[in-house]
């Protein structure tokens, strides 16, 4: 079986990405041969005795930054390996990473992934030797390692055969634009609180809008960022609607409450 996506990871951390690629899901599809995950050590690029791949910068100012030939030989040598992939720096300056950013990279032929450490990278570096910047979220890290294990994990799942049932990828969250439904297992009832009944039931079109709903209300509750940019379907509109209805009506009872309560409260007052 040819391998469907090839990763490489430039770091000066290697002993960090080895573990990533031991355990669960990720291992099976290095031992099947559909994924294959090299480390390239920067250090092993890097001149002198003391193989140094940081300076301090142009112009003053804290920390250091990594300095651009170790990383530079350490990309041409990534690229000799794996020509036709996609050179991707990991930085918070880059584009932020999601499912649909994750579904295009499934598509590419491999990633150089290019884990930065301390200030930065020289620029130099992401103007001639990167094709893509991403960002796994608005905060700092002290490397790239972290991020690039994100970014494969995500990726590799979306790999046909890696998953232990075809549908599953398409099934998570994000997939379709909505946070995904809950789960339940064995028992069927715990410290109090039971499983819904229709999971109950056996009725697969009763069960499946159920999760559509609970799908819905979960990303309306939780992330309604998501359905302010996506578009709805004439089921999820009709839901919503309902749901407004028995909203208008909640509160309709709610002022008939209080409208009934005015008088007692003002003549005991």
């Amino acid at each position: 079986m040819p391998v469907a996506m090839k990763f490489a990871v430039l770091t000066i951390f290697p002993e960090m990405v080895a573990p990533f690629a031991a355990h669960g899901i990720v291992r099976r599809a290095v031992e099947s041969g559909r994924v294959s995950i090299s480390v390239v050590d920067i250090r092993e690029f890097a001149a002198g005795r003391h193989r140094v791949t940081d300076d301090r910068p142009y112009g003053g100012g804290c920390g250091m930054v990594m300095k651009p030939e170790p990383l530079a030989a350490a990309v041409r040598a990534a690229r000799r390996q794996m020509p036709e992939a996609l050179t991707v720096h990991l930085t918070p300056q880059g584009r932020p990473f999601d499912q649909d950013l994750a579904r295009q990279l499934a598509r590419e032929k491999g990633l150089v992934l290019v884990c930065g450490r301390y200030e930065g990278v020289d620029e130099r570096i992401c103007q001639d030797f990167v094709d893509a910047e991403i960002s796994i979220g608005d905060y700092v890290l002290t490397g790239g390692e972290l991020a690039a294990m994100v970014v494969m994990d995500a990726v590799i799942r979306l790999i046909p055969g890696t998953l232990g049932h075809e549908d599953s990828a398409e099934q998570d969250s994000f997939c379709d634009g909505l946070l995904e439904h809950g789960h339940y297992t064995r028992p069927s009832r715990f410290e109090g609180h039971g499983v819904p009944e229709v999971l109950l039931s056996g009725n697969h079109a009763e069960i499946r809008r159920w999760r559509q709903e609970t799908a819905l209300i979960r990303t309306f509750l939780k992330r309604p960022d998501l359905l302010a940019q996506r578009p709805l379907s004439d089921a999820e509109t009709a839901i919503l609607k309902r749901w407004c209805r028995d909203i208008e009506r909640l509160l309709q009872r709610q002022a008939e409450h209080r409208a009934d309560a005015s008088p007692g409260d003002q003549q005991e007052g």
